[in-house]
């Protein structure tokens, strides 16, 4: 099958980026070069494209009922403007997917009526079909009245991040609208978000990211995208910086981190059991409220390498020459100059404890850190 591209593709071959295969989608791995795409988000501002993300929108009498089943936060917290992580899990509480909620304006969401509850979730690179499938399959099973729409086609998305980000934005919008959470998108609280126009084009903008460091997640209709994306002023960031950043605040990575059958955990072992809120009533419910009870017996955690050598994904973690963990992602910090890493460890290892990664069978002195690294 051949990947997708996402409207912003013939942009970032103009600006000559070099591109890979990621969750089905061509994207830009990088522009110039990981450590300055780096530096420029942590020291001033960089714009990603990340189109690449799925979109579906849910509306209807019974969206919020749909919502509340197939995610594990609470979503009846959230008014029109704000939104939450989350997590989507199997009946055993493993992880499928994780998600940011939003909740729409009412009557937002693709073919809602004017005053209904209307949602919007964004499921991770090439699981919007699935997600999609999911949230129709369980609607049609319980009889719920709900539309469900995957608009991932009819949205571009960048995000604009690093300290610079919100003055840069905040000056690119030239209306907010009334339903917006405050006048200005430099009042905006974290996780709020609300519809302007930037560069003539009606935009969903949201003070999210996936960097550790202010900014702006902006969706565009696909034929704005490339007016949106000229808009701001900063340095173009591709995947390998994107990938740099969010090792070193210790966020998550689908597929990496987490996976359903090639790394099966659930939101507790992954270090967001913040997101589950077990008083609400969710697949996956039943068998995390079990576990929290019990306890769990690995957890994820950092890692940062003392000898020699760049840790990466697979590599087995010891202790006293004993299997304790494996590792998921790792990278040589840019900002840090120093290697570190992501993955499982039994609870049985605690900060500061020196244990080892096995790199090509040789045992390299490292020590549990938690993150964020920097």
């Amino acid at each position: 099958m051949a990947s997708r591209e996402t409207p912003l593709h013939g942009t970032h071959d103009d600006l000559g980026a070099k591109f890979t295969d990621f969750g089905g989608w061509q994207m830009p791995v990088e522009f110039d070069s990981i450590r300055v795409e780096h530096a420029a988000v942590r020291e001033e501002a960089g714009i990603f494209d990340v189109s690449h993300m799925g979109q579906i929108e849910v509306s209807g009498p019974d969206a919020t009922t749909l919502m509340q089943r197939l995610t594990t936060n609470d979503v009846t917290a959230l008014d029109p403007g704000e939104s939450q992580y989350s997590a989507i899990t199997r009946a055993d509480g493993v992880i499928i997917d994780d998600t940011i909620v939003y909740r729409y304006p009412d009557g937002e969401a693709a073919g809602a009526a004017d005053d209904e509850t209307s949602f919007l979730f964004i499921p991770n690179a090439g699981h919007d079909e699935q997600m999609y499938d999911r949230w129709v399959d369980y609607r049609d099973d319980e009889a719920l009245d709900a539309t469900v729409e995957n608009t991932t086609e009819s949205w571009g998305m960048v995000a604009v991040q690093g300290p610079d980000a919100p003055r840069l934005v905040a000056d690119a919008v030239t209306e907010l609208e009334e339903s917006a959470p405050a006048s200005s998108v430099s009042e905006f609280s974290r996780n709020e978000a609300g519809f302007g126009t930037i560069a003539g084009a009606r935009c969903f903008i949201a003070k999210t990211g996936y960097t550790g460091e202010p900014g702006f997640e902006v969706m565009c209709p696909t034929d704005a995208a490339v007016d949106v994306w000229g808009a701001f002023d900063c340095q173009p960031c591709g995947l390998g910086a994107r990938d740099t950043l969010r090792i070193e605040k210790g966020f998550l990575l689908s597929g990496e981190d987490f996976h359903p059958e090639d790394e099966p955990h659930t939101p507790y072992e992954a270090g967001i059991g913040f997101a589950v809120k077990l008083d609400t009533e969710f697949i996956g419910r039943d068998a995390l409220e079990a576990q929290k009870e019990e306890g769990i017996e690995e957890r994820f955690t950092g890692v940062k390498l003392l000898d020699r050598g760049v840790p990466r994904g697979g590599y087995e973690l010891r202790a006293d020459g004993e299997p304790v963990g494996h590792l998921t992602s790792g990278t040589m910090s840019p900002t840090l100059s120093e290697p570190i890493a992501l993955g499982y460890l039994s609870t049985d290892c605690e900060e500061g404890d020196q244990i080892s990664v096995v790199v090509r069978g040789d045992e390299k002195r490292a020590k549990v850190v938690t993150p964020p690294f920097v």
